[in-house]
């Protein structure tokens, strides 16, 4: 798998080629997404109700995903950081978003494994 096959199934390549203008870069903070622990950092959060924690944690997704042009996982993340923005936010529309992002992220790290594996 090439990276451009990589990113048409997880985000957008010309984007992040914008951005980090050589593939080696890229390659390199793709592979750093995979140890970051955000994602388990929302997931925990939510089981347990703390939504500020999950906030924070939602919105470093969302700014990661923005920046490594995860163009899937960054709409999921956006949408439940949204949710979770304010003190009281919708349970039920939190769970159902957390749904999609775990979905999402499955498929951007799995993708990402798979690549990483082909190198």
């Amino acid at each position: 798998m090439t990276l451009q096959e990589c990113y048409s199934i997880i985000g957008d390549y010309n984007d992040v080629m914008k951005r980090l203008p050589r593939e080696t870069m890229v390659i390199k903070f793709i592979f750093k997404f995979l140890d970051d622990k955000s994602y388990d950092q929302l997931m925990t959060a939510i089981e347990n109700s703390d939504y500020k924690a999950a906030f924070m944690a939602a919105h470093t997704i969302k700014g990661l995903c923005q920046n490594l042009s995860f163009t899937k996982l960054y709409e999921s993340s956006h949408l439940i950081t949204e949710a979770l923005r304010n003190d009281n936010p919708d349970t039920a529309l939190v769970d159902e978003l957390a749904v999609k992002v775990r979905e999402d992220y499955a498929v951007t790290a799995g993708t990402i494994r798979k690549f990483r594996e082909e190198q």
